[in-house]
């Protein structure tokens, strides 16, 4: 079981402003089949990373549309079902008013991928409906735009709230074990011990 990392460029759109972003995508899987974590921009890219391997299933962290642009186009091209957490919807249907995920997310539930259990865990904040993946066996959590290295995603969109991301991630996130790796969805990895330490001071500033 391995993790890879794609980086994929295009860009976000939200409340009448768009901007230029790099987007990570993550493929967990072992050399027969794979999850795609937040099929962003560019679905042949993802397609060519996923070199023949069966996608089991295509999860988005959450429903802006940098993260979610190119799953309807790499669900055709592989067959996987896109899965999202109901809260989202209101963000889906702005980035795809014509599609419908798939499948749902829940708090607790369980997939499988090559035999590993990936748990999601719902961390609302920077969108109603953002989840994070936790993998035990690996020792590695998918945060999507939930937390990142030096704080926690933006919340000063639509449907975003600073109390919430910071519940989120005192209550769910900094509970995990200090040594998990953290995979974000933009930029460079972090540790749940590397950012335990600041939580009040995120508080304090207030971003």
């Amino acid at each position: 079981m391995r993790v890879e990392r794609l980086v994929t460029s295009g860009t976000f759109s939200l409340d009448g402003g768009t901007w230029e972003v790099d987007n990570n995508v993550w493929l967990l899987g072992d050399d027969d089949e794979v999850l795609v974590i937040d099929a962003a921009h560019d679905a042949e890219a993802i397609e060519r990373a996923v070199a023949g391997r069966a996608v089991r299933a295509i999860v988005s962290t959450h429903a802006h549309d940098d993260h979610v642009n190119a799953a309807p186009g790499l669900a055709a091209r592989t067959g996987a079902p896109v899965l999202l957490h109901p809260d989202d919807d209101v963000l889906w249907k702005l980035a795809h008013p014509s599609a419908t995920p798939d499948g749902e997310l829940a708090n607790g539930q369980v997939l499988r991928v090559g035999g590993t259990a990936v748990h999601v865990l719902h961390t609302p904040g920077h969108a109603p409906g953002a989840v994070c993946l936790y993998v035990p066996e690996l020792g590695v959590l998918f945060s999507g735009d939930t937390l990142f290295q030096g704080g926690p995603g933006a919340t000063g969109r639509s449907h975003s709230d600073f109390p919430t991301i910071i519940a989120s991630i005192s209550r769910t996130l900094l509970t995990l074990p200090a040594e998990t790796v953290v995979h974000t969805g933009h930029g460079d990895d972090t540790g749940i011990g590397a950012e335990a330490p600041h939580l009040e001071d995120w508080i304090r500033r207030g971003h």
